[in-house]
């Protein structure tokens, strides 16, 4: 069975808006964090695969979909799971919850590249970390 990838965040005042509101592009911040919070579960570094590897990860395309607003001190559940895990890209699916309520949900799309913005494959260390949290293929 694949695994879901679960982190919590706060919101604070500088998250909202005038009404109180968490903003709509914090969470694409929200994903983001989450994302890089995954590749720490999993034991990879960011760093060290531009240092070694000369590969990044960058965001290639999001959809977004709002259900309902997160406020102000709400703790938000994000999740991901992976859609497809390709030779140099991964297509997520992202959610973000507030107790049994979707908030947002999103599909983002991740490419490897190098430092040159040229397509690279996922090193194969981490792509097999990464298929522990494949949804469907």
């Amino acid at each position: 069975m694949p695994a879901q990838f679960d982190w919590n965040v706060r919101v604070y005042y500088e998250d909202t808006d005038a009404g109180g509101i968490v903003y709509y592009a914090n969470y694409l911040k929200f994903f983001e964090r989450a994302r890089t919070e995954w590749l720490r579960h999993l034991n990879v570094n960011q760093h060290a695969l531009q240092q070694e590897h000369d590969v990044l990860f960058v965001v290639k395309s999001v959809t977004s979909e709002y259900h309902a607003p997160a406020k102000l001190d709400d703790v938000i559940k994000l999740t991901l799971g992976i859609q497809k895990l390709g030779r140099a890209s991964v297509a997520f699916q992202q959610q973000a919850w507030c107790g049994e309520q979707l908030l947002n949900s999103a599909q983002v799309t991740i490419a490897c590249v190098d430092t040159a913005m040229r397509l690279r494959a996922i090193p194969s260390a981490v792509a097999e970390k990464m298929r522990h949290y494949v949804i469907s293929d």
